[in-house]
């Protein structure tokens, strides 16, 4: 298992053995799949990632922190609670980074709007920047008979931030975090897509019942449509190759399409609930998933382990049609979608990027014509960005596209300040595949990561220094030039749920001056009696 990456500011540790990743763990690369018994896949989920450890103070030169856990105290979250602001805000009309309603990213992967990029994103920096708790949602119990459970999913729209939690999908204000509606479901959620309808709905898999002592795992068989502002389950359907339901690995939606893909195949169903497509059979070849937003992608998977053969797809969403292909070298195995328009795909070829990232290259790929405009090198030791395309196709963090660029964040590296670490974001040009030269350094102390886009300009993650809280900013697409948008509270109590939520291992949302970081698992309670948090909102005055 793969450790969290070290507090900023820390004393440098002695590298990890060969393997481990210098960033810290994909979560979803880290879920279990939920295959059928005997396939090799574990039978209990475990956690994604073990207890984060806070950032913490330098000490005299020559002497090494000792790491701590997370101990949030009852003082501690009483103070929270005391330290919560209530602010709220009504929504702009514009919505949406992607086309289509989607205002979901939560991880870096929403596709940006094209053209050259410059000034006048939408989210403009406030008069006072400085943020305040809105809310913490207290992380589910789990039961007698799990060790962790998965919550993987969070959504934001225009009246509700939507939560899975241990078998439900609840919503709540996303001002105060009040409870305004429940979907119970039968089972833990597997998978949920990061993108929504034009009028709310998404899509998630799930299990049809709780695991046991005896059955630690019944296989991700469900597919739902959730009705994210009426908080309704609007259907459940399963996919069939031949009579045998299959069990699911991922599930995405563009425009009014549900996709799920799988090891056993792919298929498809309207918003509606209506059967689009579903595996056959009798194919030597299967989709083992898709992409969605802007358009919907495939990665088609064809051939034996050592002689695979992927075609990267991009089809019609009502009718499955394939509109363009490009087919990767052979012996290429795994391929993640990083964004559908433009396309973009990773994928880490002879597993050479050595760190655990999922990346050792990235396609620009023409969706029109089905033909590649560029291969960009993007080695593991020199950039921090994960994807995980074993079965999670979409699940890409700490990246962007737009502006016909990919940004991506450097990994840190030493700062000026005794003991600091810091890194820079760079675009790489998707039709030559050259860097721009442009560069958005952290500052002494932080980390930064792209999380979307907002009308040309890339929203941007800091990971702070031990002492202050974590920031969000806006890099101009034309100028790189940072503005700050909102910079978290310092004090010790949120400081250390901040740290648990880190990109590399939790969900973030940002939009409209308010950031919602959450986690993708919940685990039994531990012996020192910590508090853990589900998620977290912070919102500017």
């Amino acid at each position: 298992m793969t450790q969290p990456p070290p507090p900023p500011n820390q004393p440098p540790q002695p590298p990890p053995g060969y393997g481990y990743p210098q960033g810290g763990p994909n979560p979803y690369a880290q879920q279990p799949p939920y295959g059928p018994p005997g396939y090799g896949y574990p039978q209990q989920p475990q956690p994604a990632y073990p207890t984060p450890v806070p950032p913490q103070p330098p000490t005299p030169k020559g002497k090494l922190n000792a790491q701590a856990v997370i101990i949030v105290s009852a003082v501690a979250a009483i103070a929270l609670i005391i330290g919560a602001g209530v602010w709220y805000s009504s929504s702009k009309d514009g919505q949406a980074d992607a086309k289509g309603g989607d205002r979901n990213s939560t991880a870096g992967t929403t596709e940006g709007t094209g053209g050259s990029g410059g000034s006048g994103g939408t989210d403009k920096a406030p008069a006072n920047t400085a943020s305040k708790v809105l809310f913490q949602l207290p992380e589910p119990v789990v039961g007698a008979d799990e060790n962790s459970t998965t919550v993987v999913g969070s959504w934001l729209t225009d009246v509700v931030y939507a939560k899975s939690g241990r078998a439900e999908i609840v919503g709540y204000d996303p001002a105060k975090g009040t409870r305004l509606w429940t979907v119970p479901l039968p089972g833990p959620v597997c998978a949920a897509s990061r993108h929504t309808t034009a009028d709310h709905r998404t899509a998630i898999v799930y299990e049809p019942a709780m695991p046991t002592k005896d059955k630690p795992s019944h296989g991700c068989s469900q597919v739902a449509a959730i009705d994210l502002d009426a908080g309704k389950k609007l259907w459940t359907r399963t996919v069939k190759s031949g009579d045998q339901v299959i069990n699911l690995d991922n599930v995405t939606i563009s425009a009014n399409t549900v996709a799920v893909g799988s090891t056993s195949g792919g298929g498809a169903f309207d918003i509606t609930g209506k059967s689009l497509w579903g595996p056959k059979p009798t194919d030597s070849c299967y989709d083992a998933g898709y992409g969605g937003g802007e358009k919907l992608v495939a990665v088609r998977k064809c051939g034996t382990y050592g002689a695979r053969q992927l075609n990267i797809q991009t089809i019609d969403p009502v009718s499955g049609k394939v509109l363009s292909e490009y087919a990767m070298a052979k012996g290429i195995e795994d391929a993640s979608i990083v964004s559908t328009n433009p396309l973009v795909v990773a994928s880490d070829i002879n597993r050479s990027a050595g760190d655990g990232s999922g990346i050792s290259d990235f396609f620009s790929i023409d969706n029109r014509t089905g033909r590649l405009r560029t291969k960009i090198s993007a080695p593991g030791d020199r950039y921090a960005a994960e994807c995980e395309g074993i079965t999670r196709i979409e699940y890409c963090n700490k990246l962007a596209v737009g502006n016909d660029r990919l940004y991506l964040p450097t990994e840190d590296h030493d700062g000026t300040g005794e003991y600091s670490r810091t890194n820079e974001i760079v675009a790489f040009d998707l039709a030559t595949g050259k860097q721009d030269g442009q560069r958005a350094e952290a500052g002494d102390g932080y980390s930064i990561s792209p999380l979307t886009m907002d009308d040309g300009n890339v929203i941007a993650y800091k990971r702070p220094p031990y002492d202050k809280g974590g920031q969000i900013v806006s890099i101009d697409g034309g100028s790189f030039a940072q503005t700050k948008l909102m910079e978290n509270p310092a004090t010790k109590a949120v400081r250390e749920v901040e740290a648990g939520m880190q990109p590399e291992y939790a969900e973030l949302i940002y939009a409209d001056g308010r950031l919602y970081m959450s986690q993708v698992y919940a685990r039994k309670p531990s012996s020192t009696g910590e508090t853990r948090y589900l998620a977290i909102a912070y919102g500017t005055k």
